[in-house]
């Protein structure tokens, strides 16, 4: 099957997924503000991370003056997926993708962007990846910037309300998988009953917010994964589907 590789039709593609980056990066410029980063150093994270999850735990790390080790340990757990989508989409490149494409195309394999590719017929070049990643890039930076000015200018009541609007996406994102799957919904269960743990009993609750993420994630996770395994089939549906 002949390889799909026009970098116009990539940017056709990547438009959707700009658009909706622009919402959920603006919720997070208003987090950074809100937690005490520059618009600059807002949008240097953004730049350089391209993942709302892990750059959502990793401000707070920041700006409580968290070490590095427990900053690095955060983001590898929580991006940990990106690996496995990563050589998935492998699968999927054809022949005009050499070696440093690959690296330059991995660094904004985001969910979307593995679910559009992954959803071509046939194989896909470097000059469709290129136009597919370059619209979700500067849609998650320009809307980290719009979001990060808001923050300075726009009321604390209108401040706070938006920037709730990054959690209902992890939400959004949780609840019709939890509705499908009981052993989603206990695994989450029982990361929020463990945060809530870390939150109000004495002594623990004196740990970082960094290392409580990683014990939550790892400790739910690891747990549900061998209580509750996916079949082989199931397992390969569910990272091909994931957006």
């Amino acid at each position: 099957m002949k390889e799909q590789n026009s970098f116009i039709n990539g940017i056709k593609d990547g438009i959707p997924i700009c658009l909706g980056y622009l919402s959920v990066s603006f919720a997070f410029g208003i987090f950074s503000v809100e937690n005490g980063l520059a618009i600059w150093e807002a949008l240097l994270i953004s730049m350089t991370c391209v993942t709302s999850a892990g750059q959502l735990a990793g401000v707070p790390i920041i700006c409580t003056g968290g070490s590095f080790i427990e900053l690095a340990v955060t983001q590898l757990v929580i991006n940990l997926r990106y690996s496995l989508m990563s050589v998935s989409m492998s699968q999927k490149l054809g022949k005009s993708v050499k070696m440093a494409d690959r690296f330059l195309i991995s660094f904004v394999n985001t969910d979307e962007v593995f679910a559009v590719s992954s959803g071509k017929e046939g194989t896909v070049g470097k000059r469709y990846m290129y136009g597919l990643i370059i619209t979700p890039y500067f849609g998650w930076s320009i809307g980290t910037v719009l979001g990060a000015v808001a923050g300075n200018i726009l009321p604390a009541i209108v401040i706070s309300a938006l920037g709730i609007a990054i959690y209902g996406m992890f939400i959004a994102i949780i609840i019709p998988v939890a509705k499908r799957e009981k052993s989603v919904a206990l695994c989450v269960a029982l990361a929020i009953a463990l945060s809530c743990a870390f939150t109000y009993i004495p002594v623990i609750n004196k740990l970082s917010s960094g290392f409580v993420i990683i014990i939550c994630s790892i400790v739910a996770s690891v747990l549900f994964a061998i209580l509750s395994p996916l079949p082989p089939e199931n397992s390969v549906e569910e990272v091909e589907s994931h957006d």
